[in-house]
């Protein structure tokens, strides 16, 4: 910054050269993809967060926006990946990973932290998200 004050530092125009172009995000790249270990799927949910949202289907067919996580401790080997494991809601995830959610939509609905959503419409332990 004192450069750009002092008018020592002169601008240079970016080459072209090593450029890449960033396609679009499409929907499906976004969608939870729960074989994958919780350190990925953590960060997928936070890399989309907002917008345009990492989401997966509730056991009823609906769309759920996850928009934030953690990695958990209590993952449980031999859990199906996607299986709602505690009323937390703490999901299995590949390599006997869990992910505990910790701010949910469901789709038209408003968001709210996982203990307000688990209070209205809970995912139940034993189902399993898609």
């Amino acid at each position: 910054l004192p450069g750009i004050a002092d008018g020592s530092l002169k601008p240079v125009p970016q080459t072209e050269d090593g450029l890449t172009y960033a396609a679009k995000i499409d929907r499906a790249e976004t969608r939870i993809d729960w074989t994958r270990p919780a350190v990925d799927v953590d960060r997928q949910i936070r890399a989309f967060a907002d917008a345009p949202g990492a989401w997966c289907l509730a056991p009823d067919g609906t769309r759920l926006k996850l928009l934030l996580s953690a990695v958990a401790d209590d993952g449980e080997a031999g859990a199906a990946p996607g299986t709602v494991l505690d009323p937390a809601p703490v999901i299995a995830c590949g390599d006997g990973s869990a992910v505990r959610l910790l701010r949910l939509q469901r789709e038209g609905r408003p968001a709210l932290d996982a203990r307000a959503f688990q209070a209205g419409a809970p995912l139940v332990p034993g189902t399993c998200l898609a």
